[in-house]
């Protein structure tokens, strides 16, 4: 099972001294690969543009967006957008993860309707797979982007068995998410997957992503709370509150418990999620995956 390692992209006041950090400490240490997600409102910093600087910094660790929220933009430009990542990073842009996202106000902020997002990105897939392959998408204008060795996989972000079922017709896996690193989510959702998969007539079956929220900061409990309480706050004061009284991979036993997890649910990947944007998360992460003989 591969491990990765989430960029700290939602934390304001980063410099790019820190980035560079985080970067070089990632590349040196055990992970597989590292991902960054999106976010519009707040302090985010921009997916695809980290992501570029980090291909360009980094020389061994895939790099793997986690997730792009397809339906908010034009599918061609995400397209050359990964197909140049794929570029700068020297063909280590292996898999990409692509979901609908929940949050309404970002549709609004740039000015993308909500309603119809699921029937997009539906006809979205196959359009960022006829550039990758270089087709024609205006006649006569030639094709578009850089010609890549190999795409990317694409991966999807959903939740819901409906959504599952959806991308069983055109993705290469399920990027199944529990923020608290427990099998029987993962489980459930792969089970789903598998039966989906079947449905739709897939020969090979799902490759299997799985993630959760962690931290080995100092005070990294209380901070990983507070962490994931203002992450789900857009969605519902209780519903923030109930999710954070649930996180608890703050020390270096529940965090290889969470991975081991991971892998009982069958995960070729897991992505771990610090809570803070200090250093020493990846610092203290690498010392424990390498004293543990992870990844395997």
């Amino acid at each position: 099972m591969k491990i990765g390692i989430c960029l700290p992209y939602l934390k304001a006041g980063l410099r790019r001294e820190d980035y560079l950090a985080w970067f070089r400490e990632i590349d040196a240490g055990p992970f597989d690969s590292l991902c960054c997600g999106e976010r519009l409102h707040g302090p985010a910093h921009n997916m695809g543009s980290l992501l570029a600087a980090a291909a360009a910094v980094t020389e061994r660790v895939e790099i793997v967006p986690t997730l792009y929220v397809l339906p908010m933009h034009s599918a061609v430009r995400v397209a050359h957008e990964i197909a140049t990542l794929q570029v700068l990073s020297g063909g280590r842009v292996n898999r990409i993860a692509v979901g609908y996202g929940g949050r309404e106000r970002d549709y609004q902020a740039l000015d993308v309707p909500y309603v119809g997002r699921y029937g997009r990105m539906d006809r979205q897939v196959p359009r960022m797979r006829e550039v990758w392959a270089q087709q024609e998408l205006v006649t006569g204008a030639g094709p578009i982007g850089p010609v890549l060795d190999h795409p990317p996989a694409i991966i999807t972000g959903a939740i819901g068995p409906k959504s599952i079922a959806r991308g069983a017709v055109w993705a290469d896996g399920l990027y199944a998410w529990s923020g608290n690193g427990e099998a029987q989510d993962y489980q459930r959702a792969f089970d789903v997957a598998e039966r989906a998969w079947a449905e739709a007539g897939r020969e090979q079956s799902p490759y299997r992503m799985g993630g959760f929220w962690c931290s080995l900061a100092d005070d990294g409990q209380a901070r990983l709370k507070d962490y994931v309480y203002h992450y789900m706050r857009p969605e519902s004061e209780e519903f923030a509150t109930a999710i954070a009284a649930q996180a608890n991979r703050a020390t270096e036993s529940a965090i290889l418990e969470g991975i081991a997890n991971a892998a009982a649910a069958g995960c070729d990947e897991v992505m771990l999620v610090p809570a803070t944007a200090d250093l020493a998360e990846v610092q203290r992460l690498s010392a424990l995956l390498s004293a543990n003989q992870c990844p395997t």
